[in-house]
């Protein structure tokens, strides 16, 4: 055992949820804790791309307790974990030597710090915003007329609701006081005035957001906790902006360079175990510069529409990359899947040892499944 004061596994998790949350991950993905007590202490932990079986063999050597992998190791269709099959003999690996699995992979893309800015933060890539940003949830902002004397009462009930909520922030709303009139007709039951005479009332305008999907909710906390027969208030749709996490990353580089350059300093700095190839004339000129790590084709259409002289990631294919040439797209910089991810396992380490203070190894062994390479 380390030397290290040891950690709960649920703190650790805690700590990981927090920074790269669950709720980014895609619908089919896999994520979180696969084997381990979260009641368990951690003192050391190694952080790799893919749980292979020498991670393992790593991770038993140090005796480390934790091995948080960017990769699932259990995604698709998986029915059983038996010692007998590859996968779960892994699984039973870990758990004999008292290692948990955890694994943060589509949400670790799109949160922020992620993959892709380890990614652009190592090729110098600075000012970057989400390639494709997630959007925000949709958001409704309150405005209710509510005597003075009663505002309080009104909006907690809101608060209680769910309203009021920005960020890291709760219960947040905006007043001010005003004069509201009315008159009651024949039919009406007013709490204040008299049928038939015009009133004025001294009213908090009460302004706070809330969740769309808490509309309902919201409503009803407003008309029990208010108390006039007929609330005045209104429900406006706010437009719908994007937030600051998504896929990929797009921004400047702090030097304008040439393809030829950027390529050379791509395969420097990532060490792609088959090299960095490049779809583009070496020596145009770049400075708006795209990535995302690991396979990330899908995100070329973005990176047109965000003006990126250049956009690299892994995994390119030829017709993708083909057709995007011929309509005048970005230089595509292919520099492989496990090299455009593997930047990020430093990024974890640092968390862990920062936040936590556990001590972290990196497998820094491509766990790139091609492993032959030819010279051309």
């Amino acid at each position: 055992m380390s030397d290290t004061t040891a950690v709960a596994l649920a703190d650790v998790i805690g700590t990981l949820d927090q920074v790269y949350p669950p709720a980014l991950a895609e619908s089919w993905d896999s994520v979180g804790l696969v084997c381990g007590d979260p009641a368990d202490p951690v003192t050391r932990a190694v952080v790799c791309v893919d749980v292979t079986e020498e991670v393992v063999d790593a991770a038993i050597s140090a005796r480390a307790e934790l091995v948080v992998a960017h990769h699932p190791l259990l995604l698709r269709g998986v029915d059983t974990v038996a010692a007998s099959t590859p996968k779960g003999h892994i699984l039973h690996r870990l758990i004999r030597s008292g290692a948990a699995l955890f694994t943060a992979h589509t949400n670790a893309d799109s949160a922020r710090p992620g993959v892709s800015d380890a990614l652009a933060d190592l090729l110098g890539i600075t000012d970057t915003s989400p390639l494709a940003p997630i959007p925000a949830a949709p958001i409704d902002k309150w405005v209710v007329m509510v005597p003075e004397g009663n505002a309080e009462q009104v909006s907690e009930a809101m608060f209680a609701a769910g309203a009021g909520a920005i960020g890291e922030y709760r219960d947040c709303a905006w007043s001010v006081v005003g004069t509201g009139q009315f008159e009651a007709l024949d039919a009406a039951n007013p709490a204040i005035g008299e049928i038939g005479v015009r009133a004025r009332v001294d009213e908090s305008r009460v302004e706070m957001v809330a969740a769309r999907r808490l509309r309902s909710a919201v409503l009803t906390a407003l008309r029990a906790a208010h108390p006039y027969e007929e609330p005045a208030f209104d429900v406006l749709e706010l437009a719908d902006i994007a937030s600051d996490v998504g896929l990929g990353r797009i921004g400047t580089l702090h030097t304008p360079t040439t393809v030829r350059e950027f390529t050379e300093l791509a395969q420097e700095q990532l060490q792609s175990p088959w090299g960095v190839r490049a779809a583009g004339d070496p020596d145009l000129p770049i400075r708006t510069v795209a990535v995302c790590g690991g396979a990330g084709d899908s995100l070329i259409d973005a990176a047109t529409a965000g003006g990126a002289d250049l956009y690299l990631t892994g995994d390119l294919r030829h017709h993708p990359v083909d057709e995007s040439r011929r309509a005048g797209g970005p230089v595509l910089v292919d520099a492989g899947h496990w090299a455009t991810e593997f930047p990020w396992c430093r990024q974890a380490a640092t968390l862990l040892t920062d936040h936590l203070g556990l001590t972290v190894d990196v497998h820094a062994a491509p766990t790139d499944p091609f492993t032959v390479h030819a010279r051309p």
